[in-house]
């Protein structure tokens, strides 16, 4: 039984040893990335927003402004687009929609984007596009890579429909959670209007009017850095609607406001990074780096078993808490006669 148990855990011991390189510089490539069947809903808020009132052409202010966007992965797309260019991807359709508390339209931006599935670098596969207008992008959006660095990106910004840098603004830790801070600056730029605006008015009414739109915002991540994913996010937002060709008319603000995303959706995504947190590293660190360990562990034990078993082969009289009995040749003849019936 010995001789069993210590063969047992010499194997344990070995597949451990084999196991620990393998998760890190096999498994983990392949096993973190980000499903294709992804669904996600964030709600931010603007409090006392300024918008334009389209009848008037005028300023108003609102009490609160919602911004709603959500997410979900295509998965037949993506499916496609493996079977053409062999990588894995990701294929999100998202919907940006604003309106007032009161739930009057303010705009409604759809937008599909498509990425490799495991460095969220974009795949150019066609399809992409920012409210029905083709793009080509460069650099990331909505998600950072797994195992984010302490530097510059390029972030991909939905109105201008162009990527600039996001800048790397240092460490903090936010409920309970190492994130990183990264902040973008959009200076004023002449931006497309959405396709559906309130009052059934449309890009080219405004244009037709001799106004363009032109939009700058700050915006700021915190992104917890194994899993790159974003777990609050805030914009000082800011639009004006412009008279084309006419730099000394006052322009027209069309919408200004902090936004931020919502405290229970703030921690609902937390919860949810932290799960995703664990599971990474319980592949990428702590099982590696716990495996030789236990592989020196059970390898001790089988050692230990087997230099017991080979003593006990040795010596059997171990087994009985002393030395055997020494039998005289005489004793052993008259127990063999006893045993063959004879007389005693």
């Amino acid at each position: 039984m010995r001789r069993r148990a210590s063969l047992v855990l010499l194997a344990l011991a070995v597949c451990c040893t084999a196991l620990s390189p393998l998760l890190r510089l096999y498994a983990v490539p392949r096993l973190v990335a980000v499903p294709a069947d992804t669904y996600q809903a964030v709600v931010m808020e603007a409090e006392d927003a300024t918008l334009v009132d389209y009848a008037t052409l005028r300023a108003r202010r609102v009490p609160r402004l919602v911004m709603v966007q959500s997410l979900r992965g295509d998965v037949p797309a993506a499916r496609r687009i493996k079977a053409a260019t062999g990588r894995d991807v990701v294929v999100w359709d998202t919907l940006v929609h604003a309106a007032t508390s009161d739930g009057t339209l303010v705009s409604r931006i759809p937008e599909r984007y498509v990425f490799d599935a495991r460095t969220q670098q974009p795949v150019h596969a066609g399809g992409e596009h920012v409210d029905g207008t083709p793009v080509t992008r460069d650099g990331i959006e909505y998600k950072w890579p797994f195992f984010t660095e302490k530097r510059d990106y390029r972030y991909f910004d939905l109105m201008t429909r162009t990527s600039a840098p996001i800048h790397y603004k240092g460490t903090r830790t936010f409920h309970g959670l190492t994130v990183y801070r990264f902040e973008q600056t959009i200076p004023w730029t002449p931006v497309p209007l959405p396709r559906q605006l309130p009052l059934g008015v449309t890009p080219e009414t405004v244009t037709a009017m001799g106004l363009e739109r032109w939009y700058s915002t700050t915006r700021t991540f915190l992104v917890e850095p194994v899993t790159g994913a974003p777990v609050d996010g805030e914009e000082l937002h800011r639009e004006e609607m412009r008279w084309t060709g006419q730099p000394e008319k006052e322009p027209v603000p069309a919408f200004s406001g902090h936004v931020r995303m919502r405290a229970d959706y703030v921690r609902h995504t937390v919860a949810q990074v932290a799960g995703q947190r664990r599971l990474i590293l319980l592949l990428r660190s702590w099982l590696p780096w716990g495996l030789p360990p236990l592989g020196t562990a059970l390898l001790a034990a089988a050692l230990i078993l087997e230099a017991r078993d080979r003593r006990a082969f040795r010596d059997p009289g171990a087994h009985d808490g002393g030395k055997p009995e020494r039998v005289t040749p005489a004793q052993g003849a008259r127990g063999a006669t006893a045993t063959q019936g004879g007389p005693p």
